[in-house]
């Protein structure tokens, strides 16, 4: 098949140029080399291409149907060489990223932003959906990249942590008398609890601490959205658990405030990940160090 594809392009500038010698310049090779391989491919096809005239040589009619073929196959090759250089240099492409949509609110716009005004040319499309979700859509092909929360251990996967995020409770006016009082796990568990749903990994972290202690933490209200929970205390409606940097406008502005416990919840980290061993495509790459 290679060596098809290189008697054909000879026969491509051959007939482009109308002289052999012309068509050994264009490809680097010597004028032997392109008569040789014009007449290697007309034993192959069984048909004569070519016949000398004053100025060099001119195709035959069964060379005219041939070239007509040849010449899109090329007018394509070289439209894929463009292609791939636009793609390279960012400028056209696409970029699929999956994630939850708090993580795609409150944490990876602004990177998304940086990276849409200086690569205007990459599509966005963002898939959103839960840490399982998205980890089977990157499985599946689906997206790029995924941004999930930490930790994530998987041997398919490869993992690169980034920001480190905190979260805690939070309540509206309507539990004013709880601020500046730090609160143990029964106190907190006498009020109306507002969680994420069950699946979610912020969900399942405050869970394990609970238990940690030797409590079993179930929420009045689940939601499934982080604005949800913010709007949910900002209401009175319970104490919600949130990542604080979510609420931080909330929180200055003063509609929600932070409800202090006397136990000490660990931090977690926002990670990228890819799956391992396969190659990523240009727009993903340079994505991935902006975000890191």
């Amino acid at each position: 098949m290679t060596n098809n594809f290189e008697l054909y392009k000879v026969f491509y500038w051959a007939a482009k140029m109308g002289s052999l010698t012309q068509a050994a310049k264009a490809l680097y090779l010597t004028q032997p080399s392109v008569s040789h391989a014009i007449k290697q491919l007309e034993e192959r096809i069984g048909v004569t291409l070519f016949y000398r005239n004053s100025k060099g040589v001119a195709l035959t009619q069964e060379g005219k149907v041939l070239f007509s073929y040849v010449e899109q196959s090329q007018i394509l090759i070289n439209l894929a060489e463009e292609k791939m250089v636009a793609l390279k240099n960012l400028d056209s492409g696409e970029l699929r990223i999956g994630g939850s949509d708090s993580l795609f609110k409150h944490f990876l716009l602004p990177f998304l932003e940086d990276f849409h005004v200086q690569y205007p040319g990459i599509k966005l499309h963002l898939k959103h959906g839960t840490t399982p979700e998205v980890i089977s859509y990157l499985k599946e092909g689906r997206i790029d990249l995924g941004v999930v929360r930490m930790p994530i251990v998987d041997s398919q996967l490869e993992v690169y942590e980034s920001t480190e995020i905190q979260d805690c409770f939070v309540a509206g006016e309507r539990y004013a008398e709880l601020k500046g009082h730090t609160m143990s796990m029964e106190e907190l568990m006498e009020y109306p609890v507002i969680l994420f749903s069950r699946n979610s990994r912020v969900r399942m972290a405050i869970n394990e601490l609970f238990e940690k202690y030797g409590h079993v933490l179930k929420p009045d209200i689940e939601v499934g959205s982080v604005d949800l929970l913010i709007e949910f205390a900002r209401r009175g409606l319970g104490i919600s658990y949130v990542t604080r940097e979510f609420v931080s406008k909330e929180l200055k502005e003063g509609s929600l405030f932070e409800v202090k416990l006397d136990i000490e919840i660990p931090p977690s980290k926002v990670g990228l990940m890819t799956m391992r061993n396969l190659p990523i495509s240009a727009a993903a790459t340079k994505f991935m160090e902006t975000f890191r």
